[in-house]
């Protein structure tokens, strides 16, 4: 399983047919259990969720550091061009 699932619980969810059939055409292809296709498809749907937070994160913070950068630059320019 792609992400490990810990303590299990049981709840009722109400879906679609066609998503019933085709979970259960998954799992029997994949010799595991419906709730387990569902389970699974939930943890790749997390992961992509904390894939596209992170990279937001991560573009967030690149562009902070960017404008530092530029505003740091006459600053930086000044200190070198007097100690040098």
């Amino acid at each position: 399983m792609p992400g490990r699932i810990s303590a299990t619980r049981k709840i009722t969810v109400s879906l679609p047919q066609e998503l019933v059939e085709f979970a259960d055409t998954v799992a029997a292809r994949m010799k595991i259990s419906r709730s387990r296709v569902i389970a699974e498809a939930l943890v790749a749907q997390r992961e992509r969720e904390e894939a596209r937070l992170a990279a937001e994160g991560y573009r967030f913070y690149a562009q902070e550091a960017s404008e530092f950068a530029a505003a740091s630059l006459q600053a930086v320019s000044e200190v070198l061009g007097r100690g040098g």
